[in-house]
């Protein structure tokens, strides 16, 4: 039990300077270049558009693990929202509010899986 406590706090640092390194990375990417006008040469590069596969990939397999704890339509549709326009950021951000109301006491897998302290 003491090395899940120790990790979940390990966890919530890491991710919290993930967050915080991401957020840096979008906001000064966006004040440099604007996706919207760049798109039709980005669109063209073959490495782009797989990049782009696998980050929706990736974002529908969270989704699911979501899908699993939520249990209101409404909150679903929220995070789906965040997550398929924020990406990592609403990610981040989803499980960082798991592991902050996770109990002394808890597992990771009780983190992972309960679903009776959701959203």
């Amino acid at each position: 039990m003491f090395v899940d406590i120790h990790m979940i706090h390990v966890l919530k640092y890491a991710l919290l300077f993930v967050l915080v390194f991401m957020i840096y990375i979008v906001v000064s990417t966006s004040l440099e270049s604007n996706l919207y006008t760049e798109w039709d040469f980005l669109a063209a590069i073959p490495w782009m558009r797989a990049t782009l596969w696998d980050f929706y990939a990736n974002i529908l397999v969270i989704y699911l693990w979501v899908l699993y704890k939520e249990k209101k339509v409404l909150v679903l549709l929220l995070w789906a929202v965040l997550f398929f326009c924020l990406g990592s950021i609403a990610t981040i951000g989803y499980v960082l509010i798991q592991l902050f109301r996770a109990q002394p006491g808890d597992s990771i897998k009780e983190v992972l899986v309960q679903t009776k302290r959701s959203i």
